[in-house]
């Protein structure tokens, strides 16, 4: 009997469906920390020149003041999203003075909490309820985690192809419920087998001593200013990166859409004591959205997301619940400090075959004992994933991570096939072969090769963060922006800055009614 995996592959290896494969999107987001020429965190506004990080569709801030973020458009070749990835920084580059983008998602030498400025959007009350949403953030685990960056990278496939995959499958019901539940059963293989990004291409390593803020640890030192651990692929993803007790226990439910929602749901209204120990406001100021576990959806830190395109004044899970799934965000990325734009074509075009198999293969409901044990294979990786036969759980066994990894590539071969069929080419294969070789090796992996610089810049963690990013800074600004591009981020810039004073403008009704609308979900009233 042949497996989904085989059935679909024969499906879209044909004439009549292999072109589905390339219709899809790919979009990315890229977060880095604004630095002066010391490596410090800038202590400027966000530039206006850039635009108003309120309404710039591609240039924005997401926690701190000084934690731009890059947000790509979709396209259907990822070597397109990158070439507009490295404009957006060229552009960028050209406004920035003598400040750097900093190379690392772990962040430089950070001040005092209170020096570190968070994201302000303008006075409209949209505004400040992306501004309150950052208090409360703030509030409750403090400004240095907020200042990680990362690579998130959105993914989908065109509706037809989920339509060819329900007819041929005969599968009953609409096909947005088809859809919907094809991208949870995504989620659910990539939290089975996301470890393997983990090892293949984490690179945090090692993080700033000022990081922590005193809080306990198990790292080594490797420096005065530098902490480590031997075998560490990602203390990004780690608990010492994205981290917090509370919601430790709100494990992710993904076996069906309903699921995923009610528990979302659940969150956003479920007061917690500790939260609701600090209130709302303080002094009549807002300093958090609300006390419960989640001030909104997006609170909930997680490595891959289901994600549709809200509308103005949409809650994320009022849209999944009226219109489904539309694609997915991969959140787990680390910055490549040795890419300028943090993430290589060779990195994504392994992405679009994992993320692929995982769409393909077989994806059964995962129980809460699974769900524990896979949550339990990722954090072994982002801590010891290099340790030489270092072993993980599967099926009740353990199994070296060398050995799984292989397995994965091997079942995975055919679907980089396809996809260079369907492209022309060989670039998916030759990024497999990449992969394989990084198994064998874990030298060659990224956060072995920062292990090796790290030597070359005393072991200090930051004196090699700067150093890539003066390295970046020059490759951007040798190559400036086109009068045509420049033309177009400077009217974008423009456009936005006019749409966040019509949107202050236009302003009706006190901040409290706003946010009551919000919690309320009923700001959007548009039909379907």
């Amino acid at each position: 009997m042949k497996s989904q995996l085989t059935s679909r592959l024969a499906l879209l290896a044909t004439d009549e469906h292999r072109p589905l494969l390339g219709q899809g999107l790919r979009g990315i987001e890229r977060e880095t920390l604004r630095v002066t020429r010391s490596g410090d965190l800038a202590r400027t506004p966000h530039p206006l020149a850039l635009g108003s990080a309120l309404t710039h569709p591609q240039i924005t801030t997401d926690y701190a003041e000084t934690l731009l973020e890059f947000i790509t458009p979709a396209e259907s070749d990822i070597a397109l999203t990158l070439d507009k990835l490295e404009t957006i920084h060229r552009f960028a580059y050209t406004k920035l003075g003598d400040e750097l983008l900093w190379s690392e998602s772990m962040p430089c030498a950070l001040p005092p909490e209170e020096d570190i400025e968070i994201a302000w959007y303008g006075k409209s009350n949209i505004g400040m309820l992306k501004h309150v949403y950052r208090r409360g953030l703030a509030l409750r685990y403090g400004k240095a985690m907020q200042c990680i960056a990362g690579i998130h990278y959105n993914y989908s496939l065109p509706e037809a192809l989920w339509q060819m995959l329900q007819a041929k499958e005969g599968v009953a019901g609409s096909a947005k419920e088809f859809q919907s539940e094809s991208y949870l059963a995504l989620i659910r293989n990539f939290r089975r087998y996301s470890w393997l990004l983990m090892y293949l291409f984490g690179a945090s390593p090692v993080l700033s001593r000022s990081f922590l803020r005193g809080r306990e640890h198990q790292l080594q030192e490797l420096s005065d200013d530098t902490l480590y651990l031997p075998y560490a692929t990602s203390l990004r993803m780690s608990d010492l990166g994205y981290q917090n007790d509370a919601q430790s226990g709100l494990s992710p439910q993904e076996n069906s859409l309903d699921d995923y929602v009610n528990r979302l749901t659940s969150a956003v209204n479920k007061p917690y004591p500790p939260y609701e120990k600090f209130g709302t406001k303080r002094d009549g100021e807002w300093i958090q959205i609300s006390t419960t576990l989640l001030q909104i959806e997006n609170e909930y830190y997680s490595t891959i997301r289901p994600k549709r395109v809200i509308r103005s004044g949409e809650r994320p899970i009022q849209a999944l619940c009226s219109r489904g799934v539309q694609y997915v965000e991969i959140r787990c990325m680390d910055v490549n400090p040795f890419e300028p734009v943090g993430i290589a074509l060779e990195t994504s075009r392994f992405l679009d075959a994992f993320l692929l198999f995982c769409a393909l293969d077989d994806s059964p409901a995962i129980d809460a004992e699974q769900s524990l044990v896979y949550a339990k294979n990722f954090a072994a990786t982002v801590k010891d994933g290099r340790r030489p036969g270092l072993a993980l759980q599967r099926n009740g066994q353990a199994v070296t991570l060398q050995a799984w990894g292989q397995e994965l590539l091997q079942r995975m071969q055919p679907i980089a096939a396809l996809l260079d069929a369907q492209r022309g080419g060989d670039e998916h294969a030759v990024s497999m072969a990449k992969q394989k070789e990084k198994l064998q090796d874990p030298e060659l992996t990224p956060s072995a090769q920062v292990m090796r610089s790290l030597r070359e810049h005393g072991n200090s963690f930051l004196r090699f963060g700067l150093h890539q990013s003066e390295q970046h800074a020059r490759h951007f600004r040798a190559h400036p922006p086109t009068a045509e591009e420049n033309a177009y981020f400077s009217q974008l810039a423009s456009d936005s800055l006019a749409e966040q004073q019509a949107i202050e403008q236009d302003d009706h009704g006190s901040f409290d009614d706003f946010v009551t609308a919000y919690k309320a979900s009923k700001l959007c009233q548009a039909s379907d």
